[in-house]
Order: C-alpha cells, then sequence, then structure tokens
C-alpha cells in the first residue's frame, strides 16, 4: 500500500485527487495539509468524500509527518512547492507537483513568466516531466515528478504525431484552445464568476499565457528544434474541460495521417484516436484520465485541424498525477483510473 501526502487539499486539483485516490486499490491518503482548514474533517468541507475519508482531517504541514509518506502531491499554487520539495526528497519521499514549479527547466524563463525568483533551481536537474505517453522510463526511477499543465496536456498530445514524424512546418504551429471555468481555480476572481462567465466567452492572454513556454519546450522536445507557435486561450462558460482545436501545415500530403495517429497511440491507455471524421466533446471524457482525438485534414489541403479534448482536473492535473504515482510505484497504470466519464 503506497502511503499518500497531499499538500494543499482544499483546492479543485486538491479534492480531485481524493475523489480519485478514494478508489484506488492500492493508495492510502494518510495526511492532507491546509493551514486555513486545519482540524476540519475533510467530508465537511466535501461532502462528496463521507465514508471515504473518515477519520482524516486537514492539518498544517509538517516535514517529519509529511517525510513519512511514500509520496507526496502538491495541490499548491505555484511557489510552494519549491520550499518543500527539497527536505521531502532528502527524505526519501517522492514528490509530484501539479503546480507550474518544476515544469520548465530553464529557471530563468520561469522567474519570467510567474513573476518571482525560482525557489529550487537545483532541483531542477533531478525534475522529471510528467507527460506518461513522451516519458514514461524516466518517470519508472523519477524522485521529482512536474505534472503538466492542463493546456500543454491536450495540446502537446495532439501535435507530437505530427512533429515526431517531421510531418509539420514547425514555423506556423496554432493552439486554439478553451478551458472551463475550473481551470481558473477556486480561488475568488470577478472574470471566472458564474453571473459574469455564463453565456459569455472570451479570448484572454492572447499576448503570452504562462503555459505557452511549458508547451513550446515539449514541442520543441518532440520536433527537435525550435518551434513557431500561436497559443490563443480562451474562457468558456462550462465548469470542466479543455478543447483544444490545433492547426499546422503538412509538408507531404500524402501520408495517412489517421493511421500515423492510430499508430503512435495504440498502446497509450489514456489517449482516444477517434475514427476518422470524428469530433470529440469535452463531456464525454468529464471525469475521466482521458485525452480523446481527432485528426482532419479539410478539403484534402495541406492544412492539418487535430481535436483533442480532456478533463482539465483530470488529465490535465489530477489524474495525470495519479498516472505518474502508479507509474512510479511499478503498479497497473490505470488503478483506479479506469472509469468512464461522465454523461450527460
Amino acid at each position: 500500500m503506497v502511503k499518500v501526502g497531499i499538500v494543499g487539499g482544499t483546492g479543485y486539483t486538491g479534492v480531485e485527487l481524493l475523489r480519485l485516490l478514494a478508489q484506488h486499490p492500492q493508495a492510502e491518503v494518510v495526511v492532507i495539509t491546509s493551514r486555513s482548514e486545519a482540524g476540519l474533517p475533510v467530508a465537511d468541507m466535501y461532502p462528496n468524500l463521507r465514508g471515504h475519508y473518515d477519520g482524516l482531517a486537514f492539518s498544517v504541514p509538517d516535514i517529519a509527518t509529511l517525510g513519512a509518506c511514500d509520496v507526496v502531491f502538491f495541490a499548491t499554487p505555484h511557489g510552494v512547492a519549491h520550499s518543500l520539495a527539497g527536505e521531502l526528497l532528502n527524505a526519501g519521499t517522492r514528490v509530484i507537483d501539479l503546480s507550474a514549479d518544476f515544469r520548465l527547466q530553464d529557471s530563468v524563463e520561469w522567474a519570467k513568466w510567474y513573476g518571482q525568483p525560482h525557489g529550487a533551481p537545483e532541483l531542477l536537474k533531478d525534475a522529471v516531466y510528467g507527460l506518461p505517453e513522451v516519458n514514461r522510463e524516466q518517470i519508472k526511477q523519477a524522485r521529482l515528478i512536474a505534472v503538466p499543465g492542463c493546456y500543454p496536456t491536450a495540446t502537446q498530445l495532439g501535435f507530437l504525431p505530427l512533429l515526431e514524424a517531421g510531418l509539420a512546418d514547425n514555423t506556423r504551429l496554432i493552439a486554439d484552445c478553451k478551458s472551463g471555468v475550473s481551470g481558473a481555480g477556486r480561488g475568488l476572481s470577478i472574470g471566472s464568476q458564474y453571473s459574469e462567465a455564463n453565456e459569455s466567452f472570451k479570448a484572454y492572454a492572447v499576448k503570452g499565457h504562462r503555459h505557452l513556454p511549458e508547451i513550446t519546450q515539449g514541442l520543441r522536445r518532440a520536433a527537435g528544434g525550435d518551434v513557431g507557435l500561436t497559443f490563443v486561450p480562451h474562457l468558456t462558460p462550462m465548469i470542466r474541460g479543455i478543447h483544444s482545436t490545433l492547426y499546422a501545415t503538412v509538408v507531404d500530403k500524402s501520408v495517412d495521417l489517421q493511421a500515423l495517429f492510430e499508430k503512435r497511440y495504440a498502446n497509450e491507455p489514456f489517449v482516444d484516436v477517434m475514427p476518422a471524421g470524428s469530433h470529440p466533446e469535452t463531456r464525454s471524457v468529464r471525469g475521466a484520465n482521458v485525452c480523446r482525438i481527432a485528426v482532419h485534414r479539410p478539403q484534402g489541403g495541406d492544412l492539418v485541424v487535430v481535436l483533442s479534448v480532456i478533463d482539465n482536473l483530470v488529465k490535465g492535473a489530477s489524474g495525470q498525477a495519479v498516472q505518474n504515482m502508479n507509474i512510479m510505484f511499478g503498479l497497473d497504470e490505470k488503478l483506479g483510473l479506469s472509469h468512464a466519464g461522465m454523461m450527460p
């Protein structure tokens, strides 16, 4: 049984971890922290978890207690894992960070996008980017996992087959992405309030979003060189979901793109390449650790359109974190994650 600790259990990714781990046969949550809610039983804050975590209450973060865990998840804002991860690693505890703290390998680049110095640049050499479809072998040996962001997960998985095969014009990639309001987190903000977001649709951060360097870093690795990416995120009035519409120009129109995508993801348990002509819906992956993809070439031209959908809180965050844990501890990768999406 893997003993699990969670730092920052009161946000959306924290409660999603609890929901997923409640049905995991080989994992036990033994400590969950929140400075603001210390002493409060988990089931009092999240009644959907009644009967699953009886006796478990939020506590103040304590290195000794967390260090007794086999693995600690950080479901925290950026900057928090910087201050604690090193001590936990020294104690022999593995760390899976759902924040952006270790996703970028360049600490100067990280500081530029997050507006503060990187708090633990010495740990970047140990951090493995937790996209299993790319780094599964490295994840098996990792001590520190940087779980990819939601937009980066959907976007990279959609572009990877084209870039790895050298088929795309790498200088002109476009990611037109839409997210539900839970992507903004549980904290109060005007833009994510129901009365502000409902019956509306808008782009934001067109000049530059924090996920841009992360996506570019991953695409550069896949392409084996520089890429030119235009990434435009949008807020859409739904709670969960990411829909990424991706555009690339192909240099060889004779390639069977459907076969290319099916072959690339044939052995990936959480990527579903849909039949030719399909249009994946975000509701089909709601609550599930699945990225559903369809590839199109309108009018048979050289412009390829890839449609990629995920649940931003599952495959885009907590589900992918659990998937990484399974790989790290030599468990069946699908444990606790095999449930279907929720419809309607």
